[in-house]
């Protein structure tokens, strides 16, 4: 960085902060002063192309030529309107003859003035849409056949011409007076009464006024724009804020909830328990008062006791088929041979039970 550079760095640290500055200087970024405050470089980068460039983010001498180019428009604008002025202002004279002709008798000099400029105009326009102009094709065909100097021929006589020019700019002064005063009417309703010296007077200030008028809009709009600027930032720095205060509130509620949460789910976890064991022993009440109301008291003690004897009984029966359930599967694992085996086994046990129940009743035939 050079010296100039620096030394416009440090000033803008004594006017101001650095970070406001450099804000100031191009409104137009949407960066924050968090922004700048988090990238220091850049932040000197900024004040540094500060010197440099506008608001805008045009260099000087850009700036320069487009002020130069800027005046040029300005003032081939200004001519421009000037024409164009006279010639909406020619029309409207030759309009308000029209109305005025068509109701109330006009004067036949009056009549003729206005005739011939009409003709004047129509001819003028005429010749300017036939006449090609130097960015056009001077080749291209005319329309219907016609040609300016025809178009020439249809002027009025040069004498009539001559007069019209005579009397031409008192009756455009007329006409522009007319319409002044119509503007300044409108412009301060309350002066439409006052007599025709003070308007005239008046008049003369008007231009000075509108153009105050019209600076006085500028600067309220220039205002209006930083002011505009500035709410934004403030907006964006507000909504950053809550942001801030809405993750720190939301961090105090995570923490006060988790602080409270075993609490609560130990009170909700006793709530529960005492419940269950409420209806547990509300349901054994109800069982007791349905066999007190079913049986008797002798009945449901035998009841009980047969319970209890087919329970052990169904233990047992269920100890001992788990344990035939593992000596089969032991079985099953020794494949077909031994499945020949087992039904030759059974088989020979079938005979021997047969044979034994036959001997049994042999002997008790013998002995009777």
């Amino acid at each position: 960085m050079s010296a100039a550079e620096s030394a416009y760095v440090s000033t803008l640290g004594k006017v101001d902060s650095l970070h406001q500055q450099v804000l100031a200087s191009f409104p137009l970024c949407d960066i924050t002063e968090e922004d700048l405050t988090q990238n220091a470089q850049f932040c000197k980068l900024l004040a540094t192309l500060a010197q440099h460039v506008d608001q805008s983010g045009l260099t000087v001498p850009l700036k320069t030529e487009l002020e130069k180019a800027e005046q040029k428009l300005q003032s081939q604008r200004r001519y421009w309107l000037r024409s164009e002025g006279v010639h909406k202002a020619l029309q409207e004279m030759t309009q308000d003859h029209c109305i005025r002709k068509h109701h109330a008798t006009v004067p036949p000099d009056q009549n003729m003035f206005y005739e011939t400029m009409e003709k004047c105009l129509l001819v003028a326009q005429c010749i300017r849409q036939l006449d090609p102009s130097s960015t056009t094709n001077q080749d291209q065909p005319s329309v219907l056949g016609l040609t300016p100097q025809q178009m020439m021929e249809l002027m009025p006589l040069e004498k009539n011409i001559q007069r019209m020019k005579q009397s031409l700019p008192r009756e455009l002064e007329k006409h522009l007076k007319t319409k002044c005063l119509s503007l300044l009417s409108y412009y301060q309703p309350e002066w439409e009464n006052e007599s025709e010296g003070l308007k005239n007077s008046k008049l003369s200030h008007l231009s000075a006024q509108m153009g105050n008028e019209k600076k006085r809009a500028e600067s309220l709009k220039e205002s209006s724009r930083e002011n505009s600027v500035l709410l934004q930032r403030q907006t964006q720095l507000y909504l950053s804020e809550q942001i801030k205060c809405i993750q720190l509130l939301q961090s105090l509620i995570l923490d006060h909830r988790l602080r409270i949460q075993t609490d609560l789910d130990r009170k909700k976890l006793d709530y529960f328990e005492g419940k269950c064991e409420l209806v547990l022993q509300k349901i054994k009440t109800e069982m007791v008062e349905i066999q007190l109301d079913t049986y008797k008291v002798d009945t449901i003690s035998a009841h009980t006791k047969m319970r209890e004897k087919l329970s052990s009984d169904l233990k047992a029966s269920q100890v001992e088929k788990h344990s035939v359930e593992l000596k089969l599967a032991s079985f099953e694992m020794l494949g077909k041979d031994f499945e020949a085996l087992a039904e030759e086994y059974c088989r020979l046990r079938q005979e021997i039970e047969m044979n034994t129940w036959a001997l049994k009743e042999f002997t008790q035939c013998k002995n009777k």
